[in-house]
């Protein structure tokens, strides 16, 4: 089962990413202290150390996680991608509501062809459906997508 390998939280759009323990998460809300908390969709972003691997070969040198600007990585595995898709990491439960596209930024952060060697490998953009507190090395499980109806 994948686990929380890392979190990393920012206060503000352009500061850096704060690597950190643990972080409180609201319904609704997201991360609390992060840039995003309090916007309307975009709570939590998941990405996969499988994939930062496999973007750091394309690139030729390591993608780290706190680079790509995700809030939370997980060991291993796929990220779901498709909206609606569900993931439980510890209490919290989350939605995929879009892919997170890699931006332009990240070549001048990482270096250049970074933004193409996450393509598909961004990890995922999510809201919070039930709050709680994530921790570094919390389980990670994807939930069934509920059927729509």
């Amino acid at each position: 089962m994948p686990t929380v390998t890392a979190l990393h939280v920012a206060k503000a759009t352009r500061l850096p990413m704060r690597a950190v323990e643990k972080v409180e998460i609201e319904a609704g809300q997201g991360i609390v202290g992060d840039r995003y908390h309090g916007t309307k969709h975009r709570h939590v972003t998941v990405q996969s150390q499988d994939d930062l691997d496999t973007a750091s070969g394309i690139h030729g040198a390591e993608v780290r996680a706190e680079l790509t600007r995700r809030n939370m990585t997980i060991s291993d595995g796929p990220v779901p991608r498709e909206p609606g898709a569900r993931i439980r990491i510890g209490d919290v439960l989350l939605e995929v509501v879009r892919v997170a596209a890699p931006c332009k930024l990240l070549d001048d952060t990482i270096g250049r062809g970074a933004q193409e060697a996450l393509r598909r490998r961004g990890g995922s953009v999510c809201r919070v459906l039930e709050g709680g507190v994530v921790s570094l090395g919390d389980p990670v499980e994807l939930v069934a997508r509920p059927a729509s109806g």
